[in-house]
């Protein structure tokens, strides 16, 4: 498939998961669903805070290419993560899970990385842990 039409194929499949129950938006074209809800007092992260988290990445085929399930969950500084990941989880609360769906830009853009070629919708469940 030329790069182009991967790049395109990507752009309808989140429109068309924007149009689905339940996926609600964030900006920066970013949507979400929530597969389990918090407890709503929880903590907020900052982009300077450090966050605990379990994730699982894929693209928009189903191929995982990271996932911190089976082991300890890893703490991250928010800040520096992908674009998609400072917005979504910026709205989450601790205790959160949600499914989310990050547009290229806001991810990787047009560059290849291991396992995510250029231009790809990632789709991430995400787990907020804790918030330090």
């Amino acid at each position: 498939m030329a790069k182009q039409e991967y790049i395109d194929k990507n752009k309808a499949w989140l429109a068309d998961k924007a149009k689905e129950p339940g996926v609600m938006p964030l900006e920066g074209g970013i949507y979400y669903k929530v597969l389990k809800q918090g407890r709503g007092d929880g903590r907020t992260p900052s982009r300077s805070s450090v966050v605990s988290a379990h994730y699982t990445g894929k693209t928009i085929n189903g191929k995982v290419f990271d996932s911190s399930r089976g082991s300890t969950a890893p703490a991250f500084r928010l800040r520096d993560l992908i674009p998609g990941w400072i917005i979504a989880l910026g709205h989450m609360h601790v205790g959160d899970r949600w499914e989310i769906y990050i547009p290229a830009e806001k991810a990787y853009g047009r560059l290849n990385q291991p396992g995510i070629p250029g231009g790809s919708t990632l789709i991430f469940d995400i787990e907020l842990l804790g918030v330090m």
